[in-house]
């Protein structure tokens, strides 16, 4: 089934404190520093100062931010710190960068002979998208997951964070995954908002995603523009 439209949107104070938690986890935001004033912070995304204000409340929630009252908010660095995008490794070549995603298509079809083994059932959804990173094409997305997850998944229900609507729609945890990041060509399915053509060699990320039960339940690939991202993992 084609599908066109962008996937649900995240509500826009997640998307905020998602955008300032990548930019603390990239380094680009320093323990200790001090954040605008809430106006000048609301001003710069575009929202009234009250979207603001949650999107710092759940940035403090998760141990990113300190709000010290008469003071300001300041930047702190919590290592167990949870994120939409905790998984998510590209990010712009200067580091952050907030993601979205356009759904291609989406389908419940046989795996893929060249799969590893994931999950029980003979079938899979699988996702296709291009990803953005602050509104900038970076990669295209093939997403199968096990079809025994769900007897039907419905492409309007699915929200831009796919291991976000599979935990709060599916019970679905993922609790780690295994990368392996070398060169591909650009699949002939790609669009043309895409940089790099069909055929063209590019990054490229294989993954197996594990449930909570410590079972493969997901098999992604990623293929990613090298002039726009780059896949970081860091090490604590």
């Amino acid at each position: 089934m084609p599908a066109t439209a962008p996937l649900g949107a995240l509500p826009t104070y997640v998307q905020i404190s998602e955008a300032i938690a990548r930019d603390i986890l990239a380094g680009r935001l320093l323990s200790g520093e001090k954040l605008p004033t809430e106006r000048r912070l609301a001003e710069l995304h575009g929202v009234a100062v009250g979207t603001l204000r949650k999107a710092l409340a759940r940035l403090e929630e998760q141990g990113l931010l300190e709000r010290v009252q008469g003071s300001g908010n300041y930047v702190r660095q919590a290592e167990d710190a949870e994120s939409v995008y905790a998984f998510f490794r590209l990010e712009l070549l200067g580091g952050g960068g907030l993601p979205t995603a356009r759904m291609l298509a989406f389908d419940r079809l046989a795996k893929p002979a060249d799969a590893p083994d994931f999950g029980p059932s003979p079938e899979a959804y699988r996702f296709r998208r291009l990803r953005f990173l602050n509104d900038q094409p970076a990669a295209l997305e093939e997403i199968w997951l096990d079809a025994s997850v769900a007897r039907e998944i419905a492409v309007g229900e699915v929200s831009e964070s796919l291991y976000h609507f599979y935990k709060s729609r599916l019970g679905l945890w993922i609790s780690r995954a295994e990368d392996r990041v070398g060169l591909s060509q650009v699949p002939d399915w790609s669009v043309d908002q895409f940089g790099p053509s069909p055929r063209i060699t590019c990054g490229y990320v294989e993954r197996i995603a594990f449930d909570q039960h410590a079972a493969p339940i997901e098999f992604s690939r990623n293929w990613f523009d090298t002039s726009v991202a780059t896949y970081v993992s860091r090490l604590k």
